[in-house]
């Protein structure tokens, strides 16, 4: 967790241990919200599920530049649910955190993936998730397909990595003919868009070796993948609306305007990057989105990129009324219309809980694309960008790759910077997976 935010989380632990408030028959509440822009929605559930039940619920929401008051973890009251971003955390929390193996928002889930385990017990589990992958326009690749000689005849037959270069390089060659400038969209190494590629591309090659090693972090890494890392970023730079020479300076809007506008029929990003792209010359109906294929044996039956930064864990050593009835209002929140409601409509979350139907899904092709996705049985990519060792360890990744694709270095000095500082900036201990 970074410096701030671990300081935030933990001043309101304080905040929360110092309320004095009795333990009531039922159990009593008291949630720590780690997302200030949801405050107010979080407060309103609380205020209902307390009037439908009886059972006080507080929510206290941390904020930003307090001091650090590690002690007051062990103080009177403190959170019964608290939040945090993902497995890097779990080194700090996993000690309170109780075993949600029994609960219903674990048995609910769609998928384990949407889960963090440590030392054999169900730590935390996302209550909001995001989907990255590849953006495809529909309308382009149905005039693909239709073309003398085309790959594919039909866009579902896109399986694995070796398909998705033959079509891509028979569009690049194909240009004029399809109308569109190139088949990917720049591939910006800019400040604005080289997230895409230093922490969300390369997410792949480290959720592959991961799976390999059975852990969700690691204190070095071995660099397994990094051959099929360079062969989807080679296939970026060489069918791109832009001369790989050029991208240094191509931002994050290029990309968005390059699809949006119809001149790219495959861009990287996520379910996020609705807006950017609405609305232009490309219909809601002919947005798609297709897995990052990378050509690892078995990826037929890989599934889009999907997690999160929103985790809910149970404090194990708070009174057990109130880890009853802390369940029981996760429970309540992922089952009942105003909950499903508040989570899907007001905050805007998608959820990975069987119990939300359509209904509660926002009108986003892309978030739609991502739903199908977790109904298909593929399985999906975990996010495991978020236990990258540093910002500077991204940053030096990305001029790598960025020098890597104007000439002016080498794919080993890729290599390099992708296993270089990784073990002295880790931390924590490899975590085994169950």
């Amino acid at each position: 967790m970074k410096k701030g935010r671990a300081a935030a989380l933990l001043a309101a632990l304080a905040l929360l241990a110092g309320c004095g408030a009795a333990h009531r028959e039922k159990g009593e509440v008291r949630y720590l919200n780690g997302r200030p822009e949801q405050k107010e929605q979080w407060e309103a559930l609380a205020r209902e599920y307390t009037r439908q039940s009886g059972v006080p619920v507080q929510v206290r929401t941390a904020v930003p530049g307090q001091e650090d008051l590690c002690a007051q973890l062990a103080g009177p009251n403190p959170p019964t649910l608290f939040w945090v971003e993902g497995p890097a955390d779990m080194e700090e929390w996993g000690p309170y955190c109780y075993d949600l193996a029994d609960s219903q928002v674990y048995r609910q889930l769609k998928s384990e993936d949407f889960a963090l385990k440590k030392e054999g017990r169900v730590t935390a589990v996302a209550y909001g998730i995001e989907t990255y992958g590849l953006i495809c326009n529909k309308e382009i690749l149905r005039r693909y397909c239709q073309l003398e000689g085309a790959v594919i005849r039909d866009a579902s037959e896109i399986q694995n990595f070796e398909t998705l270069k033959a079509v891509a390089e028979d569009m690049q060659s194909r240009r004029e003919e399809l109308g569109i400038q190139g088949a990917f969209a720049s591939a910006g190494m800019e400040n604005s868009s080289a997230w895409r590629f230093q922490s969300h591309l390369a997410n792949l090659p480290l959720y592959y070796e991961y799976r390999d090693a059975g852990v969700y972090s690691a204190r070095q890494v071995q660099g397994s993948y990094l051959d099929n890392f360079r062969q989807i970023w080679d296939l970026y730079l060489q069918n791109s609306t832009v001369p790989s020479a050029l991208i240094g300076s191509k931002t994050g809007d290029d990309a968005a305007q390059e699809f949006a506008g119809g001149q790219a029929c495959f861009y990287q990003n996520g379910t996020w990057a609705y807006e950017q792209i609405a609305g232009d010359q490309v219909a809601d109906e002919d947005i798609g989105m297709l897995p990052l294929y990378i050509g690892v044996e078995g990826e037929e039956n890989q599934g889009l990129v999907t997690g999160s930064e929103n985790y809910w864990c149970v404090n194990r050593q708070a009174d057990p009324r109130e880890i009853r009835a802390t369940l029981d209002f996760l429970e309540w929140v992922i089952t009942s219309e105003e909950g499903r409601r508040s989570l899907g409509q007001q905050l805007g979350l998608v959820t990975p809980f069987r119990t939300f139907g359509e209904e509660y899904t926002p009108d986003n092709p892309l978030v739609q694309a991502a739903e199908e996705s977790l109904r298909s049985g593929r399985y999906s990519v975990g996010w495991c960008f978020t236990t990258m060792p540093s910002e500077q360890w991204r940053e030096e990744l990305g001029r790598a790759m960025l020098r890597y694709a104007q000439g002016t270095g080498s794919w080993p000095q890729v290599e390099e910077a992708f296993r270089k500082g990784w073990q002295s900036s880790r931390s924590g201990k490899e975590e085994k997976t169950e």
